[in-house]
């Protein structure tokens, strides 16, 4: 062998003399025993650590973020809605509360007039808004014609009234003829009676559309509020007539029997505390507490409407006072309005309505 190819072969494969390729490092030994780092007890045996740091969140994508912003804001919102929500409901029971005491109606009661600057009734405006729902009712029967004043109910036809005005319908036989304003006339039928509260539902026949009153609050009624009547005293249609509340509670006793009522032009004269004489024994008598105003009632009012300056029907016009009592009649010069006029409240009404407008007679 040459010395050239020997001092190649002596060099090693990298040209350097006693040049040999490096081994691979053994892993340290870990001591038999446990090792406690930061309170936390390792596992025996042998171990490497780990220093790769932990993957990342992924950062969600335009579309997800903005999701979630409106998911964000929405139960914003429906937590700002649920507060108002509960304050709005808080405050609403306190207002029903306050408008409705004592079970009397609540603040749903519509107004279809408003009162004037100063209080008082706006007579014009009342009458525009409640003369549509007043009718004109005749009787006539055996015993001969009478007139009186309704109020409509219903849309279909049902009217309120005294009882004394449609008494010669109920037991003299007579024939009901209802006029509206536009001066159209439907017959019509008893529905229900009270002759004890002087108060009757009858319904016109064949009628549907009528325009129809509102029914106040007459416990809230107050001595000296303005009020307003509408009815047909002695045959004149739409006469409207404005006064105060003069009293409340006013005890009254009329007598509301055919016989009697047919002789005043179909009105009843009523009984008053300390008035000399007294009703007959010979007839029905109706008794309730009326409210009692100045407002000029006359025979042919009775069953008309008594309304408040909100344009709602607080009352039903139904006696007025004479000087001579019962025994006077529509001709007599005593006959007349002496400012002393008797409304039955609308509460005491409503209290046997539905009985009433259900056909029942009492």
């Amino acid at each position: 062998m040459s010395d050239q190819h020997r001092n190649s072969e002596d060099q090693g494969p990298y040209g350097y003399p006693g040049w040999t390729p490096p081994q691979p490092i053994e892993p340290p030994t870990v001591p038999t025993n446990a090792h406690v780092i930061e309170g936390t007890v390792l596992p025996h045996g042998p171990y490497t650590e780990d220093f790769t740091a932990p993957p990342a969140e992924p950062t969600p994508p335009a579309s997800h973020a903005r999701k979630s912003f409106l998911k964000g804001r929405l139960a914003l919102v429906t937590a700002v809605a649920t507060v108002a929500a509960l304050l709005g409901g808080v405050t609403g029971g306190v207002i029903a509360a306050a408008d409705g005491p004592g079970g009397s109606s609540s603040s749903t009661l519509v107004s279809p007039v408003s009162s004037k600057s100063d209080g008082t009734a706006d007579v014009t405006a009342i009458n525009s808004a409640v003369s549509p729902s007043v009718v004109q009712i005749t009787v006539k029967s055996n015993s001969g014609t009478s007139t009186g004043t309704g109020v409509v109910l219903t849309a279909g036809g049902q009217i309120l009234t005294n009882y004394h005005v449609v008494s010669g319908a109920v037991s003299g036989g007579g024939q009901l003829t209802v006029t509206f304003k536009d001066g159209s006339t439907k017959t019509a039928t008893i529905t229900g009676t009270d002759a004890a509260l002087d108060v009757a539902v009858i319904t016109a026949n064949g009628v549907s559309g009528l325009p129809t009153a509102t029914l106040g609050d007459s416990a809230g009624v107050q001595v000296g509020d303005s009020v307003v009547a509408i009815g047909n005293p002695e045959g004149l249609t739409g006469t409207v007539t404005s006064g105060i509340i003069s009293a409340k509670d006013r005890p009254v006793t009329v007598q509301v029997d055919e016989s009697t009522t047919s002789g005043n032009g179909g009105f009843g004269f009523p009984n008053l505390p300390g008035q000399r004489g007294s009703a007959s024994s010979g007839g029905e008598t109706a008794n309730y507490k009326a409210l009692q105003t100045d407002a000029a009632l006359n025979p042919g009012n009775s069953g008309g409407p008594l309304i408040n300056a909100a344009g709602q029907v607080i009352g039903l016009n139904s006696a007025m006072y004479s000087a001579s009592g019962s025994s006077s009649t529509a001709g007599s010069s005593t006959a007349g309005s002496v400012g002393l006029g008797f409304a039955i409240p609308i509460n005491d009404i409503k209290n046997v309505l539905p009985k009433l407008q259900a056909g029942q007679r009492l």
